[in-house]
């Protein structure tokens, strides 16, 4: 008998790019591994091998393995990590609950977005538009942002030589009703050799600091706390 996905689980996918009517038979509870077309999943990892080309890769409940110099048209999950391999390319990258990282000499296209995960950028690892996370920690190692960084409750560091047009905005958190907690804010920190080409804009508590060998567009929001050395205090 033929097994028939929930209407509701359809939609969620389907508006998410991951499954259409040709891409049923494909939605399975265990690991796949990428062919030369889109490959899709509701409960299961993907893995795209090293060298793959042009496949999109899609799960709900699941990782996504983007290995060496592979090149994607888009990877997202709903609950799962994606890492991409080193010099791999994709389009774009998108998880709600997971972590990002991008290999050495990684390239995505346009935007990676998390909510609730960590990202990281490897050495030369390069994203044409914007880098965004609501809750998770954007760490970037000698890499390059063209579109900005957003976050509202993740703190930021640009290490080594890593550069960010488009500047940097950390936005007000939402309050419940009456009552709105921020915490002790969010850690920025620009790095020496570090440089962020646009305004840093903060809407909420921050603690900014800012190397004496970086170099930093306009600040609103905040005050940066200068320091020498590798790493601030604290």
């Amino acid at each position: 008998m033929k097994r028939y996905l929930p209407v509701a689980l359809l939609a969620l996918l389907s508006a998410a790019g991951c499954v259409n009517a040709s891409d049923e038979s494909a939605a399975a509870s265990s690991d796949v591994t990428a062919g030369d077309s889109d490959t899709h999943s509701v409960n299961g990892s993907i893995h795209v091998a090293a060298g793959r080309k042009s496949v999109a890769a899609g799960t709900v409940n699941g990782n996504i393995r983007i290995d060496a110099d592979a090149n994607v048209s888009s990877a997202h999950t709903v609950n799962g990590d994606i890492h991409v391999g080193a010099h791999a390319t994709v389009e774009s990258l998108h998880t709600v609950n997971g972590a990002i990282t991008l290999g050495a000499g990684a390239q995505v296209k346009e935007s990676v977005t998390s909510v609730n995960g960590s990202l990281d950028m490897g050495d030369d690892a390069r994203v044409a538009g914007a880098v965004s996370s609501v809750n998770g920690e954007i760490v970037l190692a000698s890499a390059r942002v063209g579109g900005g960084i957003t976050t509202v409750n993740g703190d930021v560091k640009l290490k080594g030589n890593s550069h960010v047009e488009g500047g940097i905005l950390v936005r007000r958190a939402h309050s419940t009703g009456w009552f709105s907690w921020e915490g002790n804010g969010p850690r920025i920190v620009i790095g020496p050799g570090a440089s962020v080409q646009g305004e840093l804009r903060f809407e909420r508590k921050v603690h900014l600091y800012v190397s004496d060998r970086a170099t930093i567009g306009p600040v609103s929001g905040a005050t940066p706390i200068p320091f020498s050395g590798d790493t601030p205090p604290g």
